[in-house]
């Protein structure tokens, strides 16, 4: 592993480098890294896509990308020189010889010790069929190391996953793929494991004897935009629940690790996703909550339903919201529900944690003893309150809830690195620790082929939910059949 600080010597190649992603958060990202200082002289970057560009065309379109996004661009020169395309045919054979070739007089050029990583932002069709030619051609030979970084969707069910894995292992070993869950590269994401394991006055009440429940809430304000066509195919149970939101009932449920070295720490988040309860069908129906929105209003604009969006099939029956009630089989955890839920045009952009500890039985303070939480938010206000019982100012000895927050400082904020940063950097290092490691998809997609499954048994009663509100109204029922109610800050 390289030390931090010491430059990086790498070759990047971007497969799909005129997509929106790659102009939206990779070049912005890795042009950070380089102005930081991280890369100095030793990095080279090719681009490659469909479209006919030369380097110069190519370079003023990231030029384009990066000031669109960044704040500093004083070294902007100094980068895109550093920056070549090449059009590329993934089906060619013969394009990934000129591509070995390239990689080879750019490794000569910048002296990159034959370090080279692949990122496929690209559809996960061409995953199999790149990787297959990037180990034929010899672009995987190579003196220096080689990782690879895929986004999701990683398969479409447990079979699909599957299949997908054992393509990229002809070429890659484990410790080289970097699966890229960009929750886990957010801050406050990251801020778990410390909040937890770095405060005594946490971890000993971090269990079913204090805690009541867990509700995580990822909620966004847009509808499906341009991308119709893929969240068809997907929706909001394997766009969000099977990465994101399982991610973090790993991070918030599992045991301490015995280090923070990523294989460690992948050990005890396993741990959770194969404790998590086995949900019959009649659970499922019980406990799990679909909806899609309707026509509404949102910041005082009427916006269309999601059967009328773009590339949106007029009867679909694709769900935009998910709610659930998850439990997790084991010692620590038995009898504590882990509530979660996600949507579109819902009423707030966010994305928070809610640790609603038990009240205390015995308080004498009892009819009017609230709750305490802990509240992570990871966005938009980056930070977590501590919600406390406290005395009024005054002579009835009424009680208040006093909260105790911290909230990044706005300087703090401008200089947070981006999640894409974050990640891309930890990739640099070879460091998995924030990446998603086959074992476990393979007991995520195993718990969301069940309801998957239970569910297309049952046309649902679409839309559900006006854009606008906060989901269908069982999403509410789901908690207070428990006695319980979503914390109410959307």
């Amino acid at each position: 592993m390289l030390i931090l600080g010491k430059n990086i010597s790498a070759l990047i190649t971007i497969f799909g480098a005129t997509g929106d992603l790659s102009y939206r958060k990779l070049f912005p990202s890795i042009y950070n890294l380089f102005q930081k200082g991280y890369f100095a002289e030793s990095f080279a970057l090719i681009g490659t896509g469909l479209n006919e560009l030369t380097t110069e065309e190519f370079r003023k379109q990231v030029r384009v990308s990066i000031q669109n996004h960044i704040d500093n661009p004083k070294k902007i020169e100094s980068f895109l020189n550093h920056l070549f395309y090449k059009q590329q045919d993934v089906n060619s054979k013969e394009s990934y010889t000129s591509l070995l070739q390239l990689s080879q007089e750019l490794d000569e050029q910048f002296s990159l010790e034959g370090n080279r990583l692949f990122y496929l932002a690209i559809s996960p069709n061409f995953f199999g069929i790149i990787t297959n030619h990037l180990k034929k051609s010899g672009l995987t030979q190579t003196k220096g190391f080689k990782r690879i970084i895929i986004e999701k969707p990683f398969g479409d069910d447990f079979k699909s996953a599957e299949k997908l894995n054992q393509q990229i292992r002809n070429a890659f070993e484990e410790d080289e793929i970097f699966r890229i869950d960009h929750y886990l590269g957010k801050e406050m994401i990251q801020n778990i494991e410390r909040l937890r394991f770095g405060n005594t006055i946490f971890e000993p009440l971090w269990n079913n004897k204090y805690i009541s429940n867990i509700q995580i809430t990822s909620s966004e304000i847009l509808g499906v935009e341009e991308r119709g066509t893929y969240y068809e195919s997907s929706g909001a149970l394997k766009d969000m629940v099977q990465n994101h939101l399982l991610q973090i009932v790993s991070l918030l449920a599992m045991e301490r690790p015995t280090s923070r070295r990523a294989d460690d720490i992948v050990r005890e988040k396993v741990q959770v996703l194969k404790a998590l309860k086995n949900v019959e069908p009649i659970e499922i129906n019980q406990n799990f909550v679909r909806g899609q929105y309707d026509k509404g209003i949102i910041n005082n604009e009427t916006v269309p339903a999601y059967r009328s969006e773009t590339n949106v099939n007029k009867n679909s029956t694709t769900e935009t919201f998910v709610a659930g009630k998850i439990e997790i089989n084991n010692a620590r955890w038995s009898g504590v529900p882990f509530y979660i839920r996600t949507g579109k045009r819902m009423s707030k952009k966010t994305i928070q944690i809610v640790i609603e500890f038990k009240k205390n039985p015995r308080n004498i303070y009892y009819e009017n003893n609230k709750a305490n939480l802990l509240v992570i938010n990871v966005q938009p206000n980056e930070g977590f309150s501590l919600y406390v019982n406290s005395k009024k100012s005054n002579q009835n000895n009424e009680m208040q809830i006093v909260d105790l927050s911290y909230i990044m400082p706005i300087n703090d904020k401008m200089n947070t690195v981006d999640a894409y940063e974050n990640l891309m950097f930890d990739t640099l290092l070879g460091d998995q620790t924030n990446f998603t490691h086959w074992t476990e998809l393979v007991h995520s997609w195993l718990f969301i082929d069940e309801i998957e499954k239970v569910w297309s048994y049952k046309q649902p009663n679409f839309p559900n939910y006006k854009a606008g509100e906060n989901g269908p109204k069982e999403s509410d029922e789901l908690l207070e059949k428990d006695g319980l109610s979503w914390w109410n800050e959307l």
